[in-house]
């Protein structure tokens, strides 16, 4: 006897999203806003996962500001840096300050991105033009025509299809959907991976830095509350090669390079507490076929350095909504929107990506040097250096090369 399919439940809306992340979450809430019928598809039952883009940089501080949502913000545990210093070999710079910012934001705000997610998601739910999908996962595209029409997704309840006027691929730099459309993302060169971990705070601790460079080694020290999170750069592929020296090795290179650290590190007692992010950094040389468009990593993963990488969704998403807003309304094409949206938020990716990879080739070169016998004057040089680009450097990592903006008024409304 055949088992019989199930039969796949039909919605039907105007916009939907695949991807509750930042980009995908942002989008909904500003559309739906804009009276926009708005379906967000998240493949997770929750957002409660090991994120490990937890920055809130200053661009985005700003929107929140101007969605009205500060106050929700602040009640949200959250750590602040409002400087971000490297010690390499023993000398300490601060080549980025965020008090020569304007504006009331002169911070990176810290806090599991899954609180960020959820203030979105609240505050979207509250709409009923807006509905947020949990558990279920795009898998494919629906095509009328040469158009997108829709996706294919499965649920907690069985397959649906979502017949929608646009759908976005907001899921992430593995996506599903980009793949489905056609679209091939141009890979970058990239020179190393990142290994992540926790480690407690130690009861006797410098200033907040954000990394430490010696004796080959490239440690990355944010603060949170009573750990660190942890990064260690590592030549691209050499994780199986490190993994095979033992975690006894491990420990003696976090010793080695940052020796406040030395207790700490004997937390680590299996080697599930160390995560491989292999660090990609590519884009599309398209962002859209009729009917679908990429946003955030689905358009443009990028790199570790800076912490952009959220930001730049995000920016990509207010982007978004402005263009596509007025045209999904009045039920007219929006092909030449998603063009719009393109030429608006690539250039800066193009900028920042080529600079990803100099930080890159600088981190590569510097961990290779002996950097603990640095001359005294190429320290005081390098203080100096680090002194003068300071407010270009606090501009370039908090607010990027095109920072987005809403209105500013009570309901934080786009941009006519």
């Amino acid at each position: 006897m055949t088992e019989a399919v199930p039969v796949a439940t039909t919605v039907e809306t105007t916009c939907c999203i695949a991807g509750g992340g930042p980009a995908g979450m942002m989008l909904g809430l500003l559309l739906a806003r804009e009276g926009v019928d708005v379906t967000v598809l998240e493949k997770h039952t929750d957002f409660f996962r090991d994120f490990r883009g937890d920055t809130i940089h200053p661009s985005t501080l700003d929107l929140i500001d101007q969605l009205g949502l500060r106050a929700e913000f602040l009640r949200i545990p959250q750590d602040s840096i409002t400087t971000l210093d490297i010690v390499v070999g023993g000398t300490r710079l601060t080549p980025v300050d965020f008090g020569t910012l304007r504006g009331p934001n002169k911070r990176i705000a810290l806090m599991p991105q899954w609180d960020f997610l959820d203030l979105l998601a609240r505050e979207a739910t509250a709409m009923k033009n807006f509905r947020l999908l949990m558990g279920t996962e795009a898998v494919d595209v629906l095509r009328g025509r040469g158009i997108a029409t829709g996706v294919t997704a499965a649920g907690p309840d069985g397959p649906l299809r979502i017949k929608a006027a646009l759908t976005v691929a907001a899921d992430g730099r593995a996506s599903r959907l980009r793949h489905a459309a056609g679209l091939r993302p141009e890979t970058l060169g990239v020179s190393i991976d990142v290994l992540w971990f926790r480690l407690p705070t130690p009861p006797s601790r410098p200033p907040d830095t954000l990394g430490y460079l010696r004796n080959g080694t490239m440690l990355i020290t944010i603060p949170r509350s009573g750990y660190y999170q942890m990064g260690m750069l590592i030549p691209k592929g050499s994780f199986v090669r490190m993994r095979a020296l033992g975690l006894g090795a491990f420990r003696e290179r976090i010793r080695a390079n940052a020796p406040f650290l030395g207790e700490a590190a004997e937390s680590l007692r299996d080697w599930a507490d160390v995560k491989l992010l292999s660090v990609q950094l590519d884009r599309l040389k398209q962002w859209s076929v009729p009917g679908l468009l990429c946003i955030g990593d689905a358009a443009h993963a990028m790199s570790p350095v800076f912490g952009v990488g959220v930001n730049y969704a995000v920016q990509d998403a207010v982007a978004a909504a402005r263009q596509l807003a007025p045209p999904l309304l009045a039920g007219r094409p929006v092909d030449q929107a998603m063009h719009r949206i393109q030429r608006r938020r690539e250039w800066p990716v193009r900028l920042m990506q080529p600079l990803q990879q100099q930080v890159h080739k600088v981190i590569s070169s510097a961990a290779s040097a002996n950097l603990d016998a640095m001359p005294q004057w190429q320290g005081r040089l390098a203080t100096l250096g680090s002194k003068a680009a300071r407010p270009v450097m606090a501009r370039l990592v908090g607010r990027g090369f095109l920072p987005e903006r809403l209105h500013g008024g009570e309901h934080g409304r786009l941009p006519g």
